[in-house]
């Protein structure tokens, strides 16, 4: 009996070797599960952020080409779609092609682009992607410590299972700390949890006011609503266009002329301002008030751990009360300096003509609070003087949280200094060669003026280096405003040029098209960059 016995045992090992049971769906979507985890504990933020902006492009290019344009469009072309995919997903906003040749549908696809590259979307997607490696990790450090017992627990043991706080970490083994370290855990995940959806509620609630507003507006506003029927567009894609574009910092406008068409419309302005500070500059303060507001009413333990450990959440906009004082005050002084310059440059220039002193004022404050990231203008950029052009490039090539900080907590400069002695630990050689931003700044304008070498010597008024720098400048800090072409600037006159309502780049080769393509993506990931030179030393 027992021979037979045998015999089975090794018959079925002999089948299960040589026939392996197929794979169900459940063993399959857990190997790809466990592959997404992998992926997402392994790989480095930068190629993350690169493959999802460069998917999200890709992806918008074959959207663009597959809906039909406006009926009196030409053949759009292949590189100059994909350059306008690429510069929606950057929120760059730098056109190659006028805005009304997209037909509505494209609008639709544009919008979208503009949302999934957002800079608050995309950072609520890095709070998902981190409770998911949170949460895996924990689970793997259950499994390879599943069912221990007292007499197998040592020194250590616990420590290894989960990511306990400072003040638990100790020498020995008790009950309390295990308490502790879970109720930790668990408190951190639930706040990472909690401020995603603040986070979420925070997008939706920006996007469907400001957009309601928007109709509101021109729905009772004649001069306004008569530019849509003109141009013929749709009221509620242009409302959510205009308001994504704005809240994103893009500076997209479904109109040719950008926001110039509406210049004498100050309400408009005025409802769109909030949302330039509110989707970029400004956000961290915001978002810290209504982090504030939302636990003074509810009283949850999650909003008082995020204003109070805002640091263990790693949340980049997520910053302390004093830094968010101090980047406000930073803001609203930056604003003022260009609104002075501006009004007393321009004032009585040409580019206001035609507006009265109220609408003057209001649009200097839309242009101004607009320069730094948003990049939507009232004005003809060429038509201003040197001083404000030079302020202005100033302006878009600071990143959007500078700020000054003339005092610093010592608990902060403790632990930034920390983070940074264990960075400088994790260094590479490679990481020692990189360059400053400038550096690369400049070595992307050197190779546009040499793809664009003929045209600085045929039309040298158009094609001058300063134009060149400031249209890199405005994609390096995604902000899409440009000088634009004139054929009214061109030393030969050609009878063949037709001016176009679109930005400088517009004219360029494909290689200098190019060029700034990768200067939009290196503009979009510059904060994996900021430290970059540090090991370059000048006596």
């Amino acid at each position: 009996m027992n021979y037979f016995a045998f015999l089975a045992n090794k018959l079925a090992h002999l089948c299960k070797h040589y026939f392996p049971k197929r794979p169900t769906f459940t063993t399959s979507y857990s190997l790809k599960n466990s592959m997404f985890h992998y992926i997402i504990s392994h790989a480095k933020p930068f190629w993350l952020h690169l493959t999802y902006f460069i998917v999200v492009s890709l992806l918008g290019y074959m959207a663009l080409k597959v809906s039909k344009p406006n009926t009196n469009a030409n053949d759009l072309s292949n590189f100059d779609l994909f350059f306008t995919s690429v510069s929606a997903s950057t929120v760059s906003s730098m056109t190659a092609l006028e805005m009304e040749v997209f037909s509505n549908d494209q609008l639709i696809v544009m919008t979208i682009l503009m949302i999934l590259g957002g800079e608050v979307f995309t950072s609520m997607l890095g709070l998902l992607l981190r409770r998911c490696k949170s949460l895996s990790n924990e689970s793997k450090k259950i499994d390879n410590t599943s069912q221990p017992t007292i007499n197998s627990i040592e020194l250590g043991t616990i420590n290894q299972m989960l990511p306990l706080p400072s003040n638990t970490r100790g020498s020995s083994f008790n009950i309390e700390s295990f308490i502790s370290a879970d109720d930790w855990s668990s408190k951190y995940n639930n706040s990472i949890k909690c401020l995603g959806y603040v986070v979420l509620g925070y997008i939706i609630t920006m996007h469907l006011v400001g957009s309601t507003l928007v109709t509101m507006y021109i729905s009772l506003t004649p001069s306004a609503s008569n530019v849509l029927e003109r141009k013929g567009l749709n009221l509620h894609t242009f409302s959510f266009f205009i308001v994504v574009s704005t809240f994103a910092s893009c500076g997209f406008a479904p109109t040719n002329e950008n926001m110039m068409v509406f210049r004498k419309n100050p309400g408009l302005l005025l409802i769109l301002m909030p949302q330039v500070f509110l989707g970029n500059s400004l956000y961290p303060p915001f978002l810290r008030f209504v982090i504030w507001v939302l636990e003074r009413f509810t009283k949850r333990k999650e909003f008082d751990y995020m204003l109070n450990n805002y640091q263990e959440l790693k949340y980049g906009h997520l910053l302390s009360s004093k830094k968010c004082w101090y980047l406000t005050a930073t803001t609203l002084a930056f604003v003022v300096l260009q609104f002075a310059l501006f009004c007393a440059m321009e004032w009585s220039s040409g580019v206001m003509e035609g507006m009265s002193s109220y609408q003057k004022i209001v649009g200097s404050f839309f242009q101004t609070a607009n320069i730094r990231h948003s990049g939507e203008s009232i004005v003809d950029i060429s038509l201003l003087s040197g001083a404000v052009l030079v302020l202005f490039t100033v302006m878009m090539y600071l990143p959007a949280y500078t700020s000054f900080l003339p005092i610093n907590d010592k608990q902060e400069e403790a632990l930034e200094n920390n983070a940074t002695m264990k960075k400088q630990n994790k260094k590479k050689i490679v990481e020692n060669m990189l360059f400053s931003q400038l550096s690369y700044l400049v070595i992307f304008v050197i190779v546009i003026c040499i793809t664009e070498r003929k045209s600085l010597k045929e039309d040298p008024l158009n094609f001058n280096v300063l134009n060149i720098v400031f249209e890199v400048i405005s994609a390096y800090g995604n902000v899409g405003l440009s000088t634009g072409y004139s054929c009214k600037r061109r030393l030969k006159i050609d009878g063949n040029c037709e001016d176009k309502f679109y930005g400088f780049c517009g004219r360029w080769t494909n290689g200098g098209k190019f060029t700034l393509i990768l200067v939009m993506f290196f503009g979009r990931l510059k904060i994996f960059n900021m430290h970059g030179g540090k090991a370059w030393t000048m006596f």
